[in-house]
């Protein structure tokens, strides 16, 4: 993996990403896309790490993507060209669809791509001075990597749509304060704060985590009663795993449990 654009490291049970172009405020490019593809993989395949998270260095967290990037998408001429090529891009669904519970530790600037990848995490950590933005409508564009659904299912239709047509960026407070984060700390106490929020997540099932990310995301998008279905039938699956047996067997015998995601 090419260091020099995304970090990857692991320090007991947390993997950590973090976006490496301070310079250019971390923008998004195809080598970004490609190097945290393969770090997600390849920490979602470690059994030491219970926990990923993903944040920046310096200034920003992700100011947006490469312009020039975009401009050669419409280069191409044709939807479906165009298409193809985001199809081979990293997305925001790989975040939501790795087994593992992801944290956003959001450092500063979550602009564009960085406020969609931010979304894509299941938790997000703020710090004060962090600001957040779906700002390509200036640019005469949209979102295009699940903002505008995700960005809805968080925060409701009319602040959603007040983020997306007029691009102006959230201070942490607002964006904690509408429910799009889910804690507000101070910059210097940001790690602190991620390593507490993680270590509520590692000592529970693996397995039972695992399932939770598909309640909420593939469950949730179902109609009501449909969704109530798919829970039965994961509720009905989980209690036959050798965890629930654990956790059962613990709380009877007045113990803390010790799962191994089976």
């Amino acid at each position: 993996m090419d260091e020099k654009t995304v970090l990857m490291e692991v320090t007991g049970s947390i993997g950590k990403l973090t976006f490496n172009r301070p310079n250019v405020l971390n923008a998004y490019n195809q080598d970004v896309s490609e190097t945290l593809i393969q770090g997600i993989n390849a920490l979602a395949a470690d059994d030491s790490v219970r926990v990923i998270v993903i944040t920046g260095t310096g200034k920003a967290f992700m100011a947006g993507a490469d312009i020039n990037m975009v401009n050669g998408w419409a280069d191409q001429g044709g939807v479906s060209k165009i298409r193809a090529s985001l199809k081979k891009m990293f997305t925001p669904n790989m975040l939501e669809m790795c087994p593992k519970p992801i944290i956003a530790a959001v450092n500063g600037l979550a602009f564009g791509m960085g406020c969609e990848i931010a979304m894509g995490c299941d938790y997000r950590i703020a710090a004060s001075n962090a600001k957040f933005a779906l700002p390509e409508i200036k640019l005469g564009i949209l979102p295009g990597a699940g903002g505008s659904q995700r960005m809805l299912h968080l925060v409701g239709a009319t602040r959603a749509l007040e983020m997306i047509t007029t691009g102006d960026p959230i201070d942490a407070a607002e964006a904690f304060r509408i429910g799009l984060v889910n804690q507000v700390v101070d910059g210097e106490a940001l790690w602190e704060a991620v390593e507490a929020f993680a270590a509520r997540l590692t000592d529970k099932s693996a397995h039972a985590l695992k399932t939770a990310k598909q309640l909420i995301y593939q469950g949730g998008s179902l109609p009501l009663y449909d969704g109530v279905d798919y829970e039965r039938d994961r509720f009905c699956e989980i209690l036959l795993t050798e965890d629930a047996a654990e956790g059962t067997r613990a709380f009877l015998e007045k113990r803390k449990p010790v799962f191994k995601g089976k």
